[in-house]
């Protein structure tokens, strides 16, 4: 047989079997069969958490206690800084930081979703989506603990809350509340709309940090400059107190440019009786159609690599 048609045949063979690994349908399979899979990453989160807490007294309540400690010690501490109300303050904070672990979580253990999992890539046949689940799914489970924290809160300041036409600070550039009342149930398709973009973060972004190891460090990193440019100890109307240009100043831009604080807002306002803007929900939608579009092509070039990569 000649030499170039051999050749021809192994190239062929070659650009056959990448077409093979990369397939839309198989990247969609994978992901749809994860989903479906709810009783394996069910199991596997709900063991993460009993294996964090294994041989501990109170358990799992210690996430729920460190979440306490410190919301009530920052809420304390800013109140005073702002010169705000604490009735209305601590709650935004402590649902704030709820959130924010949620979504931080989601960010720093989605990077390595499948790097923690190597052994169970290696020699389990399941669904790379599974792992990524089981991630979102441990962190669901530590929001619930978390909860906790936000119903004796609000009990506590049920008063303050339900009030209408409260403020969280005080000032001329104070945004009137309507208070606590039947849409705190948006916070439920709120946060399904939050655990969604959970698995989509855990895929894309544990897929890249498989590969790059940089990565996970990278973004931790990043959080930290990121909580404190969004408005979680602090408020947006503070942007505008210290400055002539009233609500139209620049100062927004800090707030409104920051995707993180849409994530965070169309939960907490829902849970605390805030103003409750379609903006937050436009954006999360959009960030929730591309960032799954991200994954499905990560998917669909890397899913083949990854139990090389790790």
């Amino acid at each position: 047989m000649p030499a170039t048609s051999t050749a021809e045949q192994e190239q062929a063979a070659t650009s056959s079997q990448k077409s093979s690994t990369r397939s839309w349908a198989k990247a969609w399979e994978d992901i749809t069969q994860g989903f479906r899979q709810r009783e394996l990453w069910g199991h596997l989160g709900w063991q993460d958490i009993k294996q964090r807490y294994r041989r501990s007294i109170i358990g799992p309540l210690w996430i729920t206690l460190s979440m306490a400690i410190t919301a009530v010690g920052l809420g304390l501490l800013y109140s005073q800084l702002f010169g705000a109300t604490i009735g209305t303050f601590l709650p935004y904070i402590t649902v704030g930081f709820i959130v924010w672990n949620f979504m931080l979580g989601c960010l720093t253990e989605g990077t390595e979703t499948f790097i923690r999992n190597e052994g169970l890539i290696k020699h389990l046949p399941a669904p790379l989506t599974v792992y990524a689940l089981r991630t979102v799914w441990r962190l669901t489970l530590m929001f619930a603990h978390n909860l906790l924290v936000y119903f004796v809160v609000v009990t506590i300041f049920w008063s303050d809350l339900t009030t209408a036409g409260y403020t969280i600070t005080e000032g001329e550039h104070a945004i009137a509340q309507p208070g606590i009342s039947w849409a705190i149930l948006y916070a439920i398709p709120a946060f399904v709309l939050l655990a969604i973009n959970g698995g989509w973060v855990a895929i894309l972004f544990g897929i890249i940090s498989t590969r790059y190891r940089d990565i996970p460090p990278v973004i931790q990193s990043l959080t930290q400059l990121m909580f404190f440019m969004t408005p979680i100890v602090w408020t947006t109307d503070i942007l505008y107190r210290f400055g002539p240009d009233g609500e139209g100043s620049w100062r927004g831009l800090v707030a409104n440019l920051n995707p993180l604080y849409h994530y965070i807002e169309i939960l907490r306002a829902p849970l605390i009786g805030s103003v409750q803007s379609w903006v937050h929900w436009v954006v999360v939608g959009a960030f929730t159609v591309v960032g799954w579009g991200l994954a499905l092509v990560a998917m669909r070039n890397y899913r083949a690599r990854i139990s090389y990569w790790v």
